[in-house]
């Protein structure tokens, strides 16, 4: 027998039903003039809309390939040319150069102009794409990371500043994302190469069947002659649950597509150790592990962007530590860079790659639990390289499931690492600190076997 929904008792009387904080109309509530659009806008203090150009359709035909050639390096800036930014050489960039799979990573102050109120600038993303172009001529497939969908969406909603407010910055991506995806597809349409967008959250990285089903998406765009372009879904994204800023997403997608190289490109020549305004400011050329590191002050992010200096060697550090070497280094040098990255600061790889699996547990994956280890555990997993066994567990945290990440810490509460647990919490609740030989058959298994534990001291 079917079931009748039963209605609350002052249904039909009320036009709007309050859920998790929004406020849901029936189809007798457009006459309710205390939330039109006006009174919205008047009441969270939000500028009238500016007046928005005409915007001019893409083809929608197959690309003539005729026009897929022709591309040229932006020329070297003078000042760049005598600035301490330009002129390195070394075995590393050269690897850089000849890299075949190549992830770009371009900030929203090189895609938008401040002039006309944060708007994208189609000149300069015709400079990013000539240059782009012409090192795909020269036979490497790239994958572009975009930010800019809120700066872009700033000027149409007649915002001045960045927003700050969650549901106000969701709004201007909305829009901006348009605008952004149209100047890109618009560019490249120039060289008859069609554009793909790709838009993740943290939690696609976070799951591994839809980490799995975006590197797929990104490689068959490829295949197809697209160029793909990832940004981060703003529209979705929620505050503590977002890449935070679009570095680490690139970092991320570099080692998600088995990239050859990750080039940073914001608004800074490179890597200084402090200001680059500062006159006496040294740059840094070459990082090859954190020692070049010390003493550096980097800064945060600009007023139309959120991933500053820091967030940027952050991503370099994550990106090499996949085995993915980087340079970082302004739009404005993006023809050098790409050409033959004898410009900017160029972090070094590690040697010992991390599997796609286990930087993914690392770096990406969501976590559904903790698990507490005694010393002698701590140094089996980190330096020995050993499973996870009951015996060296002193406390099971959280509600998990078999088959769920969970992080792994030390006996301060230090996080170590992580890894997929063998048992749900309930069982492991039973089995903490008792010998193997001491558990019934079925639980003799390592609750972390070595291959899906990923620790972040030696990055095995």
């Amino acid at each position: 027998m079917a079931r009748t929904k039963r209605l609350p008792a002052n249904a039909g009387k009320d036009k709007t039903e309050h859920f998790s904080g929004l406020r849901v109309y029936d189809g007798n509530a457009m006459n309710d003039t205390q939330n039109t659009p006006e009174s919205v806008r008047l009441r969270d203090n939000l500028p009238t809309p500016t007046q928005m150009a005409p915007v001019t359709g893409l083809p929608v035909t197959p690309y003539s390939q005729e026009a897929s050639i022709g591309a040229s390096f932006p020329a070297v800036d003078p000042d760049t040319k005598d600035s301490a930014a330009y002129g390195h050489e070394s075995g590393m960039r050269e690897r850089i150069s000849n890299a075949k799979r190549v992830v770009v990573k371009i900030g929203s102050s090189s895609l938008t102009n401040d002039e006309d109120g944060h708007t994208v600038d189609p000149n300069r993303i015709n400079t990013i794409v000539n240059a782009l172009q012409a090192r795909m001529e020269a036979g490497s497939d790239l994958i572009v990371v975009s930010s800019g969908a809120v700066a872009a969406g700033m000027a149409p909603l007649g915002l001045s500043t960045r927003p700050t407010e969650l549901a106000v910055k969701q709004a201007a991506a909305a829009v901006g994302q348009v605008h952004l995806m149209h100047q890109w597809g618009r560019s490249f349409a120039r060289y008859g190469r069609p554009i793909g967008q790709v838009l993740l959250t943290a939690a696609d990285a976070g799951k591994r069947d839809r980490a799995r089903n975006a590197q797929r998406t990104i490689d068959k765009l490829r295949i197809l002659g697209a160029v793909p372009i990832v940004n981060e879904n703003d529209t979705v994204a929620t505050t503590g649950v977002n890449f935070g800023d679009n570095d680490r997403l690139a970092a991320i997608v570099a080692h998600l597509v088995s990239a050859d190289a990750l080039v940073l490109l914001s608004d800074v020549d490179g890597l200084f150790d402090k200001n680059p305004t500062d006159p006496t400011a040294k740059f840094i050329s070459e990082v090859r592990d954190g020692n070049d590191l010390k003493g550096v002050i980097a800064g945060d992010g600009g007023k139309v962007g959120t991933g500053g200096m820091a967030s940027k060697v952050s991503a370099a550090r994550l990106a090499s530590r996949s085995g993915v070497p980087v340079l970082l280094t302004s739009a404005a040098n993006i023809g050098p860079a790409l050409e033959d990255a004898q410009v900017g600061t160029v972090f070094h790889p590690k040697d010992n790659r991390l599997s796609a699996w286990k930087f993914w547990a690392l770096y990406a994956a969501d976590t559904a639990g903790k698990i507490r280890l005694d010393d002698g555990a701590v140094e089996a997993v980190t330096s020995g390289g050993k499973s996870l066994l009951a015996v060296g567990i002193t406390e099971i945290i959280g509600d998990f499931q078999q088959g769920e990440i969970v992080e792994i810490l030390g006996p301060a509460g230090q996080i170590i690492g992580r890894g997929e647990v063998s048992y749900d919490s309930d069982t492991l609740q039973s089995m903490v600190g008792m010998q193997t030989q001491d558990l019934p058959d079925g639980m003799q298994r390592p609750v972390v076997h070595a291959d899906y534990l990923s620790n972040y001291a030696s990055r095995a």
